[in-house]
């Protein structure tokens, strides 16, 4: 009953105390970009130390890591497409609202996993959660900033959850060799609930109810944005095995340095490529500045599988090429991901932004879903070397069928 008043008087305030800014650093955009600093925040914190956590407490071997881990995004990608309808046809703000707290909450049930199926049970739960809390922000900072900043309010909104890449997985590390893995549970819920604070001082408007047909696909697909979601989802691919194995694949070659410093080094290159992607998308350069990302992620993913060689000159020349790889890995996601976003909300209506968001987000998940498994799978039977060149291939088949298919087919149909 507490939760049903409260987000009822939440409700009432947002028609009354909202203020459409036309400053793209207004209150509303600031809280956005705080809650979800907050939130990647606590799922970073978590991201590279949950391997080890698998494999100290319950013995598993890569690929029963890989499976566990990828339920998670199993479960994210069954409600994406659900999580777009609903924020297209009912209020925003307290539907993120719930489903931030949700998410919170989550963290609970990691403290008394005591066996591989209950664990499996939360990373269900949490992903299910994540999906319709994701999609709720990407929606909704859609709707806060002007929309002649919108490439740049994207691009600096990702880089809230590009700060957390850089600080969660080195935070995580640290907690994990000084603490234990119950502290880093109860740090990420914190911070998640930080993060429904802020959010919930943004003030939304309310929108009237969008008329739709009965049955209807487009409620939970946009279908003109099925082929950039292909080469999305093999984008997607590589990114599930960077972010999953990258503190397994360190520790296999045998690095002094802490793999933490991967994630530092590669969101230092996803910040400076966000800084100016959001403008050239701005400028009407949408497909150019994810050619030019794809490329770029194409030549770091051969880099990665190709770093373990520099061990024969030693262990600081492995280092080196490790954090030189991750730079220009950041430099080449940083660049494609403000830019795949605006191209899935120019193929919508206005009356579409969660769905194009939803697909944005669906088809993202499908391939990290494939990616985190496979990596599993292929590290297991072969090496992470494979693996990562594995990724490399799927991601040169994007870049040529992004250029063939998807930038002719976006011209013929963007709409803004």
């Amino acid at each position: 009953m507490v939760f049903v008043r409260y987000y009822s008087v939440l409700l009432q305030s947002e028609t009354r105390d909202f203020i459409m800014e036309e400053k793209l650093f207004n209150k509303n955009y600031l809280c956005l970009c705080a809650a979800n600093f907050l939130f990647f925040f606590s799922f970073y914190l978590l991201l590279p130390v949950l391997p080890f956590f698998i494999k100290e407490q319950f013995q598993a071997g890569n690929a029963m890591i890989g499976t566990v881990i990828s339920c998670y995004t199993l479960a994210t990608l069954v409600v994406r497409p659900f999580s777009g309808y609903m924020m297209d046809t009912f209020k925003r703000k307290p539907l993120y609202l719930l489903a931030l707290s949700l998410f919170t909450a989550v963290f609970v049930g990691y403290l008394f996993a005591a066996t591989i199926t209950l664990l499996i049970i939360v990373r269900i739960l949490h992903g299910l959660a994540f999906g319709l809390t994701s999609v709720g922000g990407n929606t909704l900072v859609i709707d806060v900033v002007p929309s002649e900043h919108r490439g740049e309010g994207i691009g600096y909104f990702g880089v809230a959850n590009n700060i957390a890449m850089a600080v969660g997985p080195m935070t995580g590390l640290f907690v994990y060799e000084h603490f234990s893995f119950n502290a880093i549970f109860m740090g990420c819920m914190a911070c998640s609930l930080l993060a429904v604070l802020f959010a919930s001082q943004i003030k939304h408007r309310v929108r009237p109810p969008v008329k739709r047909p009965p049955i209807s696909l487009d409620r939970f697909i946009l279908l003109k944005g099925l082929l950039a979601g292909v080469s999305f989802m093999l984008l997607a691919f590589a990114y599930g095995q960077i972010s999953n194995y990258i503190a397994l694949y360190a520790k296999e070659m045998g690095l002094s340095i802490s793999s933490g410093l991967f994630f530092t080094v590669y969101a230092v290159g996803l910040i400076t490529s966000r800084l100016f992607a959001g403008k050239m998308v701005d400028k009407g350069k949408v497909t150019q500045t994810i050619t030019l990302g794809l490329g770029i992620v194409v030549l770091a993913l051969f880099g990665l599988g190709m770093c373990h060689h520099f061990n024969r000159l030693g262990s600081d020349y492995t280092a080196v090429a490790f954090l030189a790889v991750a730079l220009v890995c950041g430099l080449g996601f940083g660049a494609a991901f403000p830019a795949f976003n605006a191209l899935f909300i120019n193929l919508g209506t206005n009356a579409q932004r969660g769905t194009a968001t939803s697909t944005y987000l669906t088809t993202w998940d499908l391939g990290l879903g494939i990616g985190i498994f496979s990596g599993g799978m292929l590290s297991e039977h072969f090496s992470f070397s494979a693996a990562y060149l594995v990724a490399d291939a799927v991601v040169l088949v994007s870049l040529i069928f992004f250029v063939i298919v998807v930038t002719p087919h976006y011209q013929r149909n963007k709409l803004r």
